[in-house]
């Protein structure tokens, strides 16, 4: 691996190690406006986001860094007032955890790309989980706001 290649991979985990960092936070809403029904499946979640965080953080030191701290509060994208709210955040934490995970994949190898594929997919089945239905490229935010294009018209010869 080059340098560059190297500060590319350790960029990657750390976005990765502060997508994780707000994933927890985000959670800790989550849980506490989430109807009872569903608090088993958002602690699960919040337990794996706190796991994958700390494998995160050991990752970075194993790269020759520092990891990075989590912020003290992170910024909602929107009020989460009942349980409705609460799973679209839910769903809202993981494609934007599967979009660094997709990044961690591009710039790893071997047994850390293979871990970053894990994370991206069990990202990826919680959000669909949380959302009631899936989206087409799980990951790549781009790709999944793009609505499908009609098929272009072949010109006869």
């Amino acid at each position: 691996m080059t340098g560059t290649d190297e500060n590319e991979l350790l960029a990657s985990v750390q976005a990765a190690l502060r997508a994780e960092h707000a994933a927890v936070y985000g959670y800790g809403v989550v849980g506490g406006r989430i109807g009872e029904k569903r608090r088993a499946e958002a602690k699960a979640a919040y337990d794996a986001h706190r796991a994958r965080r700390d494998e995160l953080r050991r990752t970075v030191r194993d790269l020759g860094g520092s990891p990075e701290e989590s912020a003290g509060a992170y910024a909602l994208p929107f009020p989460v007032p009942d349980p409705a709210a609460a799973a679209r955040l839910a769903a809202d934490i993981e494609d934007k955890v599967a979009g660094v995970y997709a990044d961690l994949v591009r710039a790893a190898s071997g047994k850390r790309r293979r871990g970053a594929a894990d994370a991206l997919r069990e990202a990826a089945v919680r959000a669909v989980r949380w959302r009631g239905g899936s989206v087409a490229f799980p990951g790549l935010a781009e790709r999944a706001a793009v609505p499908s294009a009609p098929p272009s018209a072949s010109p006869r010869t």
